[in-house]
């Protein structure tokens, strides 16, 4: 069984000619072993599951090991973070405490998911700590954990840079650095913030690149940071089944349980697993469902084994219909039950994808794939159709009419299953007879009565008139302009000034901020699209930056500790009118659409317009021509008479 083998979900059965022919296959393939992996780390892949090493693996693992610089190209979900991650472990030495390898990714999603490999691969040597970096994460727990020492940090480009400056990430001892999804954070606009990063780190590390496409910049930067590289390209094969409808919808993280909730009282399913990140979220997600009055329970790589067998064996007799689970708990998992797979968070693998999905649909059975997707996330689909050679379908949110035709029906079901009871119906019956003889009241409205004493406080309908879920959803499912879309609106199409709010930021152009600094920092931290930003106007020591009226407070609290070049931002709504022309002392409007700049007013030119060098000309004649007047009045007043002692 290969790590492709295990991605697939799939049983590895064969006829009997077939068999013979695996069988002498595998015995030609390298095992783990064989490429340098050793001790505890091989002993913890092979309780994953892992037997041989995928293409990716074998070729790099080997180079790393080695010592060497390795270029790779491999789409995601071809086992690159294995590739990495184990050649890493085999060299730390845990008695240093600073960090010894950097893990860069674009996102926070990629980070934890590479934190959670490192942390299974590790499983069985001790004292291997390793740290997530990100935004939207307190700081002090970052603190606390480097003040104690890490082996392996793995981040986003916008935060590790903040550490850097403050000087609490200590980068004078590294030996290893991978860059994972280079292009993906070139395309998120953080090219120089990973140069800079690159730069302050010791020249005599070893450096490993990992790319889906190859694109100049991709090369410029490989020259000029690796030290002759070795150049390693994998095309991906993993397929899925074919009886697996594959959907998704685009929600933001705000939404997703509001969501999901949604889709369980519409979906017709018999037993369902339900996807998340990391351990705590799954408790969490559980704890949350079981309060909406579904039977939910979790299952991770903390929860005791007799646990997670009595969780699986309820799943299977129909006492659990929904398991809340990591991708490392259900690994191996077969339930004839599971007819739905949710992916609450979207891995950033396609192996990861394709295993979980795999859980449904076994066995000739059909099976359905549900995946939320948040608007940054939408890259992840395009490694999805590649990796798995079908395109998911874009789902729609269920509606409120939809959602009330099934409470209606399911109700109606309720009452009919009552009715069956013939004897606690008589002795009901004589109980609403009295009721009507006592108070004159028609039976009906007894019945309505009843039926909302049973309701309680949740009402049995949904109002279609206030919807605001839908509204958010709908707002999140809004497909990405082309550029040559926004080129050819007409001026009345654009988004109105009445959709923005302003927010003034504390850092400004004496701190060497530019907009898409601004844009790359708010929407790593925040979550937020290239359409939630406005104009933005950088001021000498602030800026105000627009965003969406209706924002989310969570998003706005996750804001407030974003840091710009080292600065805290500060982030509060602006009391007053931002200024839109140029100011008067020479400064420059700066405006920022998606992912074009302007400047006094010219939607078009990213470099600055006539009119905007005219106006930095006028402003610093301006200054100058104070300077010259103020001088001169110096030199006019009359000279002071000499001070004497008395």
């Amino acid at each position: 069984m290969t790590a492709d083998d295990i991605a697939s979900g799939e049983p590895t059965t064969a006829s009997a000619p077939e068999t013979a022919a695996s069988t002498a296959e595998e015995a030609s393939e390298p095992g783990f072993e064989d490429i340098g992996i050793t001790g505890p780390v091989l002993k913890a892949i092979r309780e994953l599951g892992y037997e041989s090493p995928s293409p990716i693996q074998a070729a790099t693992i080997p180079l790393l090991l080695e010592g060497r610089d390795v270029l790779g190209t491999a789409q995601t979900g071809t086992g690159k973070t294995a590739a990495f991650a184990l050649p890493v472990l085999e060299h730390l030495d845990l008695s240093q405490k600073t960090p010894q390898a950097l893990v860069l990714a674009p996102t926070r999603e990629l980070a934890l998911q590479v934190c959670e490999a490192f942390e299974s691969y590790s499983s069985k040597m001790k004292g291997v700590r390793v740290l997530p970096v990100y935004g939207g994460q307190g700081y002090g727990v970052q603190l606390s954990a480097l003040r104690r020492g890490v082996h392996v940090v793995v981040g986003t480009p916008g935060r590790i840079m903040d550490h850097q400056a403050k000087g609490t990430l200590d980068l004078s001892e590294l030996k290893h650095l991978v860059l994972d999804e280079a292009d993906e954070m070139l395309k998120m606009g953080f090219a120089e913030d990973v140069e800079q990063i690159l730069a302050q780190t010791p020249e005599d590390k070893q450096v490993a690149l990992f790319s889906a496409t190859m694109p100049a910049a991709i090369r410029r930067l490989a020259q000029k940071y690796l030290n002759a590289p070795e150049e390693v390209s994998i095309t991906a094969r993993t397929t899925t089944n074919q009886n697996i409808t594959q959907r998704y919808l685009v929600v933001s993280y705000a939404q997703k349980v509001d969501a999901l909730t949604r889709i369980l009282e519409v979906e017709n399913f018999d037993g369902m697993i339900v996807f998340v990140r990391t351990k705590n979220e799954t408790e969490t997600l559980a704890e949350k469902l079981r309060a909406r009055g579904y039977s939910a329970a979790a299952i991770n790589g903390d929860v005791p084994q007799a646990q997670r067998e009595r969780s699986v064996n309820h799943l299977k007799d129909g006492k659990l219909d929904i398991l809340v689970a990591t991708d490392v708990a259900a690994r191996g998992l077969d339930v004839e039950r599971i007819s739905h797979v949710v992916n609450f968070d979207i891995p950033t693998d396609t192996e990861s994808y394709v295993h979980r999905i795999g859980r449904t649909g076994r066995a000739g059975r059909t099976g359905d794939a549900i995946s939320f997707i948040t608007p940054r996330e939408r890259y992840l689909l395009r490694h999805i159709e590649r990796a798995t050679r079908q395109a998911p379908t874009q789902m729609q949110l269920p509606t409120t009419e939809d959602v009330n035709t099934t409470r209606l029906a399911r109700f109606d079901d309720a009452i009919t299953t009552a009715l069956q009871e013939r004897a606690r119906i008589a002795a009901f019956r004589d109980i609403i007879d009295h009721y009507v003889r006592h108070h004159d009241v028609p039976e009906s409205d007894v019945a309505a009565a009843l039926a909302v004493v049973a309701q309680g406080e949740t009402p049995l309908l949904l109002d279609p008139e206030h919807d605001p879920l839908a509204r958010a959803v709908q707002r999140d499912n809004r497909p990405p302009r082309s550029r040559s879309d926004r080129d050819d609106r007409a001026p009345r199409e654009r988004r109105s000034r009445g959709d923005y709010a302003a927010y003034r930021i504390e850092v400004g152009r004496r701190h060497r901020v530019e907009p898409r600094q601004i844009v790359g920092a708010l929407a790593n931290e925040g979550g937020l699209g290239r359409d939630d930003f406005g104009a933005i106007a950088i001021r000498p020591d602030f800026s105000i930056v627009e965003l969406p009226v209706n924002l989310d407070p969570a998003v706005l609290e996750r804001l407030r500790d974003t840091r710009i070049s080292g600065r805290l931002i500060e982030i509060k709504p602006d009391r007053g009118v931002p200024n839109r022309r140029a100011p008067r002392d020479g400064g420059r409007y700066e405006g920022y659409r998606g992912d074009r700049y302007r400047r006094d007013g010219d939607h078009g030119d990213r470099h600055g317009s006539t009119r905007g060098r005219q106006n930095d000309r006028r402003g610093r004649d301006d200054r100058q021509q104070g300077r010259d007047d103020r001088d001169a009045r110096w030199d006019d007043r009359p000279p002071r008479k000499p001070r004497h002692k008395s």
